[in-house]
């Protein structure tokens, strides 16, 4: 089954950066999309960013767009997401995960993917 560890998480100030990584164990990511979701306390898991197997199609919310970058790095087995000019709306548990099936298109869609990791707390807050 794969494996997949989040790390990177942190406090940080109101316009500050970080860098998440998505690191995966067993198995090879190259055959699957990861999305980054997020979930604050008493909301909604949302997605945050997805980016296809092999690196070419990125996909982002209106939330994050122009502040986030996610990139993969297959011959490492790990995915990024660098976050900048971070607000305290920010503030959640980040998730990453990977599906097995996606082909472009709806990329939010929690049921789409096959493997979670536990989460990396991100704090935005001065």
């Amino acid at each position: 089954q794969l494996q997949l560890v989040e790390s990177g998480g942190g406090l940080v100030q109101p316009g500050g950066s970080l860098r998440l990584s998505c690191a995966a164990s067993r198995f090879t990511l190259d055959y699957y999309a990861i999305g980054w979701f997020r979930q604050a306390p008493g909301k909604e898991r949302e997605g945050v960013s997805c980016i296809n197997n092999s690196g070419s199609s990125t996909y982002y919310a209106d939330s994050v767009k122009g502040r986030f970058t996610i990139s993969r790095d297959n011959a490492k087995n790990t995915v990024y997401l660098q976050m900048n000019s971070l607000k305290p709306e920010d503030t959640a548990l980040y998730y990453c995960a990977a599906a097995r099936r996606f082909n472009g298109g709806i990329w939010d869609r929690i049921s789409l993917y096959d493997y979670w990791g536990q989460g990396t707390q991100v704090t935005v807050s001065s």
